[in-house]
């Protein structure tokens, strides 16, 4: 069953962080995923750093995902879930 989750409005976020968002809120439609920071720089052309920093802004920002760090092997692993 597929979960639609509305947009998040990108108001108050600068460029990266509505380029992140736009590309989690993609690929969480169904369910929540699991995101390496390399593998989401490797897809937007940032810096695994750049997507770091961003993600934990957003984890206290976004308000229709739910991101969570995750772990870390050899990158950051995020969880992201639409909110509920």
């Amino acid at each position: 069953m597929s979960t639609a989750i509305q947009k998040t409005s990108t108001e108050g976020m600068n460029d990266k962080q509505a380029e992140i968002v736009e590309y989690l809120e993609d690929r969480v439609e169904d369910g929540k995923c699991y995101f390496k920071s390399k593998f989401i720089s490797d897809d937007l052309d940032m810096s695994s750093r750049e997507i770091g920093t961003n993600m934990l802004r957003l984890s206290e920002r976004c308000e229709r995902l739910s991101i969570e760090k995750w772990s870390y092997a050899s990158a950051t692993t995020w969880k992201v879930e639409p909110a509920e």
